[in-house]
């Protein structure tokens, strides 16, 4: 009875040695190189160059949103927009209908955000 549950054991067992052994070694690595402790260089900002200013809970301005849905409406509409055109000739009108149909609302969308003023930045 016991030995039917031996390779559900093995998999366990073999799933934690592929999670734990990287970072495992990873450390024993930074141990024998002498990286896992930081130098004042590391620890020092390096996005825009000097040190923050204000609190990093600041609130943004709501047109950053706005273009950050734009990005992503826009990164949608050409993921469809690909495998649309490869496999047009195979889903025939419906397909052409249907995407017509999905960029009239992405049209609209991208309508109401320039009447909105998310495209204008001072």
């Amino acid at each position: 009875m016991l030995e039917s549950y031996f390779p559900v054991l093995l998999f366990i067992c073999v799933g934690l040695a592929v999670g734990v052994a990287p970072v495992v070694l990873g450390w024993i690595a930074s141990t024998l190189v002498g990286s896992n402790r930081p130098d004042s260089e590391k620890l020092s900002p390096y996005e825009c160059g000097f040190e923050a200013f204000e609190d990093a809970r600041m609130k943004f301005d709501v047109r950053y949103y706005l273009v950050a849905i734009l990005f992503i409406l826009f990164d949608l509409e050409i993921a469809f927009l690909f495998p649309w055109a490869i496999s047009l000739g195979e889903i025939g009108i419906f397909g052409f209908i249907s995407m017509m149909v999905f960029l009239a609302v992405l049209v609209v969308g991208f309508i109401y955000e320039w009447m909105k003023g998310a495209l204008e930045w001072e």
